[in-house]
């Protein structure tokens, strides 16, 4: 510095001397008060909050700067504006605003070339951060830009108290990188709040301002010089190690968040608090148990999961637990396969329709049903059949065969035309492209969609929208027949009914009263455990993200453990009871003939109760060709010898009648008849003893 602008500097102390303090000279804003600068303030993460006002979770916003909330001068520890202090403005409750002995010091050793030392004052910094007119370029500050900061310090001083300008200063000043304010500086660098800042650390910090970019150990050297004077007992090698650490990670990892996905769709730039329907303990429990699961299915390659928890009555989503934490993949969203998680809406649908009561038999027999894209032959989870049962337990223990031939009776396209109206928008295709697979769940949906699906049939048939955000009650709509809707949550909380597929013993068995159903996709590439309580429905997703298969997984092994677990969790102060039945719904006493199943109460829509279910004999039951399907394809399996390749025709009340294929009498149908197949098309007829063509069907080997 030359010897014209040392004097130059002088001579503006002087003229600062002198200077009233009372208005903005020309070139300097208004100065703004404390509450203005604390209002104008966003800190770089905005908070999600929960439904009582709790804080969640935070999210990034402003990528430019790293700031947390506003810090109170009082939620600092002492230590750190004592270390700025002796680093920055020695005199800082001696000036007012700018500090003339340091302006001369200052003057003095850069006139004799000494070490460069500056003269600004915290409350100059302080009027810089301010008024972007008043920071310095590349080249420093000119001239005018240094008088200006110079006075509008002054005016500072005049409207403001101490505490409220070293408070700003702690709050605004950069400490490192994006580290803007002492509230990220402490977080980002030590992992602490602010008030657990200890003196090594606050000497650190105080090091920075000057050089906020200089190397670890030009910074560990500064902050040694300054707890020498600060008298500190911590050796200096200690400090230079706690340097180096702290500014080896610009930023400590955080925790595990406990809700992304809910604050990347409400938390917008700007910075704030947006409070949610979430509720954080429950949010966080959700996400524990979800993890603690998918810990345990790590060997059976299951990686990813999601949970969602609705409130029966709003709607509002108490929980949404995206993912596991280990992907950006929003499970709540996604579409998967829906396997047999669609099944009660199915047997609701044909209940309404009086097409079946929950006592009614239903064939769990082999089935081949002709499509125009092939032949679908359906099957059980556990690869057998259980011949004649009851709807109830066709459905509590999710057989799969009855639930296509209750598809059958309701038609297609009726139960697609349902799904619909429940609210999965995401069958995008025709009912034709699904076919009748869709009874077992090949259509894709996601958890949000099908939760609020089975809150339809926890409300008595009456739909509503769901949300994250607060809202004014809403009015919901009938869309399900509330009687079938009853006697359908009663079959989903039938343990005794569940027993034939799951036994009485499983991961399905509240403390309280609830209805629940699982469901396992095509290659177990998902698994799915839903149901609902009096007050909440829950639904629970896991599988693998990418598409991969589980290693013998099913719904009560996989998802429904952690459906549990939030059940009990949600209702370890509350009951839950079993809904009452509405009007037109009556409950009789009812027998089996033969006693397929023991005696029971039923419920019944009023008009088809029945104290006697009884099963048709075959002599009373219309004779008709159950395998091969019409219009079957059956390929011949190269691996298997042709002598030992087998067909087996099977009938319906084939007593009296004979097989005759393309023509030739084969034998009596009274029994199944293995049949050595032949290369190519076959027309396969039921015959009387007039030779009288019964039922037949068309069939094509290759």
């Amino acid at each position: 510095m030359g010897r014209e602008v040392t004097v130059a500097l002088l001579l503006a102390a002087l003229m600062l001397a002198g200077a009233p303090a009372v208005a903005a000279p020309d070139g300097v804003s208004a100065i703004p008060t404390p509450e203005q600068v604390r209002a104008a303030y966003l800190p770089s993460d905005a908070q999600l909050l929960d439904r009582h006002g709790q804080p969640v979770q935070s999210l990034r916003v402003n990528l430019k700067v790293r700031r947390l909330p506003w810090v109170a001068l009082e939620d600092i520890s002492p230590s750190l504006p004592g270390a700025v202090l002796q680093a920055e403005d020695q005199r800082f409750y001696q000036h007012d605003g700018v500090d003339l002995k340091a302006i001369g010091k200052a003057a003095w050793d850069n006139l004799w070339r000494k070490r460069a030392r500056g003269a600004s004052t915290i409350t100059m910094q302080l009027a810089a951060q301010l008024d972007p007119a008043m920071r310095g370029g590349a080249a420093g500050r000119s001239w005018g830009q240094k008088w200006d900061q110079a006075m509008a310090a002054r005016q500072l001083e005049a409207g403001w108290s101490k505490p409220q300008i070293l408070e700003a200063y702690l709050n605004l000043v950069s400490f490192r990188g994006e580290l803007q304010g002492v509230g990220a500086a402490a977080r980002g660098l030590f992992g602490k709040a602010p008030s657990g800042l200890n003196q090594s650390e606050a000497v650190i910090l105080a090091s920075l301002l000057r050089a906020p970019e200089a190397p670890a150990r030009q910074v560990a050297s500064r902050a040694c010089a300054l707890a020498r004077e600060l008298r500190m007992a911590d050796s200096c090698a200690a400090i230079e190690q706690g340097t180096v650490l702290a500014l080896g990670r610009p930023l400590l990892a955080s925790p595990l968040p406990p809700a992304p996905q809910v604050a990347r769709q409400l938390l917008r730039e700007g910075g704030g608090a947006v409070r949610s329907t979430l509720d954080g303990d429950l949010q966080r429990y959700a996400q524990a148990a979800l993890r603690q699961q998918l810990m345990a299915l790590r060997t059976r390659n299951v990686n990813d999961g999601a949970v969602v928890v609705l409130d029966n009555a709003s709607g509002d989503i108490l929980a949404y637990v995206g993912n596991a934490g280990g992907s950006d993949v929003d499970g709540v969203t996604a579409l998967r396969q829906a396997g047999s998680t669609l099944k009660p809406f199915l047997y609701q649908l044909a209940l309404e329709r009086r097409l079946i009561t929950a006592a009614s038999l239903l064939e769990d027999s082999q089935i081949d049903i002709s499509t125009p894209s092939g032949l679908y032959i359906p099957q059980n989870y556990d690869k057998e059949f259980k011949g004649y049962v009851s709807a109830r337990t066709s459905l509590a223990s999710s057989l799969n065969v009855p639930a296509v031939r209750t598809l059958l009776m309701t038609g297609l396209d009726r139960f697609y035309e349902r799904l619909h109206v429940l609210g999965l928008d995401s069958l995008t295709e025709g009912a034709e492209y699904y076919g009748y697979s869709l009874a077992l769940g090949s259509a894709e949906v996601s958890l949000l969609e099908l939760s609020n699906a089975y809150r339809t049939l926890a409300s008595g048939g009456l739909q509503g929208t769901v949300g994250l955000l607060p809202r004014p009650p809403q009015v919901r709509g009938r869309v399900l027949d509330a009687g079938a809707t009853f006697i359908v949550s009663d079959m989903l909380a039938d343990r005794a009914a569940r027993s034939v597929t799951f036994g009485l013993k499983n991961e399905l068995a509240t403390t309280v009263w609830s209805a629940v159903k699982t469901g396992t996709s095509k290659d177990m590439r998902d698994n799915w455990c839903l149901g609902y309580t009096e007050r909440y429905t829950v639904g629970v997703w896991v599988g693998n993200f990418d598409g991969q298969s589980m290693w013998d997984v099913s719904g009560v092994s996989g998802a429904a453990p952690v459906w549990r677990d939030v059940i009990d969790y949600l209702h370890q102060h509350e009951p839950s009871r079993a809904p009452a039945a509405p009007a037109g719904v009556l409950r009789r006493q009812i027998a089996f003939q033969p006693a397929l199943e023991a005696p029971r109460a039923e419920w019944f829509l009023a008009g088809t109760e029945s104290p006697v279910v009884a099963l048709l004999d075959d002599g009373r039951r219309a004779p008709r060709i159950l395998y091969p399907g019409q219009s079957s394809i059956i390929a011949i399996d190269p691996d298997i010898p042709d002598a030992s390749q087998r067909v087996t025709f099977q009938a319906q009340a084939g007593q009296g009648l004979q097989w005759r294929l393309d023509g030739a009498l084969l034998g009596q149908a009274g029994a199944d008849y293995a049949w050595r197949p032949v290369a190519g098309p076959h027309l396969l007829a039921l015959v009387d003893a007039d030779a009288r063509v019964i039922a037949e069907t068309r069939f094509h080997v290759r």
